[in-house]
């Protein structure tokens, strides 16, 4: 079977790293029979995360990274997912945020230095807690519920954050909140084992199971004035190329569901066939189907990568290029795990086969921002404009 990644490594680096996710994606793998039922995020899996020195590879080398262009990021992040597709989203963020705090220099210098010393150091592990059951999204323009209250030289927080991947096993939270003395929303970095904070335990989702999202509670969190780390910018938000792990992800659990339903399509043959069904016209008409979306997710998804890691100067006008990336990249992950789906017919829906864990988690693409909505109504706008 072709491998579909061999065309996307381009240089020894690439493939030094490459191993890297793949020993990741391999222990992921193993442990889905666990986590996704049980809803958690493996203990090993981050182990061995930590090991490959993962959480540090968007640094600069000056910290101790390997200084991960976009195009890295997503070829890495892709293949972890072909190995179980929650690993790779949780893992994802903290990648993704340590290159936006590097490259947007967010914050004071002293404060990122002190976090990007302990994860290049320690391998320490960090996530946004940004989404609430009141607000929805971040990113529909949602106040903050949770408050920080000014008394003498610390902020007293409180409130609850859902969907915060990897909950309880995060060393840091980088936590938004709505503080009243400033009145703007302000983002506090605080320690997990900060009293007050805890992890209820609410994830039970259909797919991405794995990231175990869990509520984080806060509970009359007491911080220093110097942990209010960043506060939101009144401009208008740049593009987030590090955003397309989100893409990347899906495209990894369609790349699975493509290379398990050809494995599958090989190797069973029921008693009215001589062959396997791999010999039938419709099974090739799907695979073939499969085989030309996943060319056209491939090539747009890097191919805008390239371009953002090229050409620095246009990135303030990527916007509505990323954001079509990941409309058409995980749309199109739904239609390869659904044609995956019918190539093994009512073996799909069968535990003892990967094909129904694939189409549950593609389908949490679908929910991850942008919205479709949103990113049919900027490129209108984009090309009224014009």
């Amino acid at each position: 079977m072709v491998d579909l990644f061999d065309k996307w490594i381009k240089n020894d680096r690439h493939q030094r790293l490459f191993e890297k996710a793949e020993r990741i994606a391999k222990e992921a793998k193993a442990q889905v029979s666990k986590t996704d039922p049980e809803a958690v995020f493996s203990h090993r899996t981050l182990k061995v995360i930590k090991q490959e020195r993962y959480p540090s590879l968007t640094l600069s080398a000056a910290y101790g990274g390997e200084d991960l262009s976009l195009y890295e990021f997503l070829l890495l992040q892709e293949k972890i997912a072909e190995g179980d597709g929650s690993v790779a989203l949780s893992i994802g963020w903290h990648l993704g945020i340590m290159k936006e705090l590097k490259e947007d220099k967010l914050w004071r210098k002293n404060d990122f230095d002190r976090l990007a010393k302990e994860v290049a150091e320690e391998q320490k592990v960090v996530n946004r807690a940004a989404t609430e059951p009141a607000t929805g999204s971040p990113t529909r323009g949602g106040v903050p519920e949770t408050k920080a209250v000014r008394n003498g030289d610390h902020y007293i927080i409180t409130g609850r954050k859902t969907f915060t991947s990897m909950a309880d096993h995060l060393d840091y939270y980088i936590v938004s909140a709505y503080v009243e003395e400033l009145d703007e929303i302000g983002w506090f970095l605080i320690d997990r084992h900060h009293p007050g904070l805890s992890v209820d335990k609410t994830w039970d989702t259909l797919g991405m199971r794995g990231t175990e999202s869990d509520d984080l509670v806060l509970d009359g969190v007491e911080v220093n004035v110097h942990d209010l780390v960043e506060t939101k910018s009144k401009e208008k938000p740049a593009p987030k190329g590090w955003l397309l792990h989100i893409p990347a992800c899906y495209l990894g659990i369609a790349t699975a569901a493509r290379n398990d339903a050809i494995e599958f399509a090989q190797n069973f043959q029921p008693n009215s066939l001589d062959t396997p069904i791999a010999e039938v016209g419709h099974i090739q008409d799907k695979i073939g189907e499969m085989e030309w979306k996943l060319l056209q997710a491939h090539s747009f998804m890097y191919t805008v990568a390239r371009k953002w890691d090229e050409e620095p100067d246009q990135r303030k006008h990527m916007g509505a290029e990323l954001a079509a990336v990941k409309l058409a990249v995980t749309n199109t992950a739904a239609e390869v795990v659904d044609l995956a789906m019918r190539i093994a017919g009512g073996r799909g829906l069968s535990k003892k086969y990967p094909f129904e864990k694939y189409y549950r988690d593609v389908r949490a693409g679908l929910h991850n921002p942008p919205m479709d909505d949103a990113v049919v109504k900027m490129l209108a706008k984009q090309a009224l404009s014009e």
